[in-house]
């Protein structure tokens, strides 16, 4: 019996370590309900399979310990595919895949993209879902981390950019 309690005890510290490794991501059907439930803002990543720097994103500023850990404690993060296939409900509303040449678009991705479809984009939404701002291209951790907390804290409500930075880069000397 102790040697079972041990087991799951140093399970459980191991996947607790782990998680703060790497982003908890979550489907976009799940960040929706858990806002219904504890009021959050929601990163998304819209990415593809095939985009470069998508893949640089995920190996170099998601893994980044500082961006990592902010996130997972202020929001709650979705990757979103932007060539989805399956169709995915959102608001009540039934978005599916839309088939284009040799490749085509999911309706959702599409959607918060404005229509302007570019990989990688960043989606924040306020803890309502509504999008406050998109990003699109690579950021470094360095470059993103001031990004989300300005947005993700609701700095930007009574706050000017400029005056946030100004704290930011006086705090990192």
């Amino acid at each position: 019996m102790k040697g079972l309690f041990l087991s799951v005890l140093l399970l459980f510290l191991s996947v607790s370590m782990q998680a703060q490794d790497s982003i908890n991501w979550i489907s976009i059907t799940e960040a929706e309900a858990a806002v219904a439930v504890t009021p959050k803002p929601v990163f998304i990543d819209i990415y593809t399979n095939w985009c470069g720097w998508c893949k640089r994103m995920d190996k170099s500023t998601f893994q980044d310990p500082a961006f990592v850990k902010y996130i997972n404690e202020n929001y709650y993060a979705v990757k979103l595919n932007g060539e989805e296939r399956d169709s995915i409900t959102y608001r009540g509303y039934t978005f599916k895949y839309v088939a284009r040449g040799r490749r085509g678009y999911h309706e959702l991705p599409a959607a918060f993209m404005q229509r302007k479809l570019s990989y990688p984009t960043y989606i924040i939404l306020n803890d309502i879902l509504t999008p406050l701002q998109a990003f699109k291209g690579y950021r470094s951790a360095d470059e993103f981390l001031p990004i989300v907390t300005f947005l993700g804290e609701g700095l930007y409500k009574n706050t000017k950019w400029e005056d946030f930075m100004a704290k930011w880069q006086a705090k990192d000397q």
